[in-house]
């Protein structure tokens, strides 16, 4: 076998593509255009990167940190992966016809979140890396937006695209993210 192919089994890859698949297939099954707003979307950015975060880490932390592989490329290309196909994956909804949000405020999300994630598999585990971003849409969601660029900070998520703190936060999230992550791998 190939390492990509043993790399992608044993960060249950094809899993976490099934799942991004199904939940964006639901939406589109299931949403229309009556229905359709950037919470939708933010949900669905959130739910298919929490489904790809497990793969962050292996079955065991300890054995592929003593490997003699360079493993901050694959880190970085995997974290990166994960940005692209769950980014990916809502656009093809939207290009089908329900539009939710603006594509530059998917991209952004995409990225954003998929930061959150890495930075929680370092911060919490491979297990656990869903918690940041599940953690900032709850956050978003449930608690009113400050004004001011505090708001377009903390609530990235929502605003429009040519807000440039949002676009900041969600490009530092992802950076600082897949940095800490491809240097360090998840948390034991």
């Amino acid at each position: 076998m190939r390492w990509l192919t043993l790399y992608a089994r044993s960060r249950q890859v094809p899993v976490s593509a099934a799942a991004i698949a199904l939940v964006t297939a639901a939406l589109w099954a299931l949403d229309g255009p009556e229905h359709a707003e950037v919470g939708t979307a933010i949900l669905v950015l959130t739910t298919t990167v929490a489904a790809a975060s497990v793969g962050l880490g292996g079955r065991d932390v300890t054995l592929e940190r003593t490997a003699a592989i360079r493993w901050a490329p694959r880190r970085a290309a995997h974290v990166l992966l994960i940005g692209l196909l769950t980014g990916a994956a809502l656009l093809a909804v939207q290009a089908a016809g329900t539009q939710l949000a603006p594509t530059a405020v998917v991209v952004r999300a995409a990225a954003g979140l998929t930061g959150l994630a890495a930075l929680g598999a370092v911060l919490c585990g491979a297990h656990f890396a869903w918690t940041l971003p599940v953690g900032w849409l709850a956050f978003t969601l449930l608690t009113p937006s400050p004004r001011g660029t505090a708001g377009e900070v903390l609530h990235w998520m929502t605003f429009p695209p040519d807000t440039p703190a949002s676009t900041a936060t969600a490009l530092t999230l992802l950076a600082l993210g897949t940095t800490l992550y491809a240097a360090t791998g998840p948390r034991e």
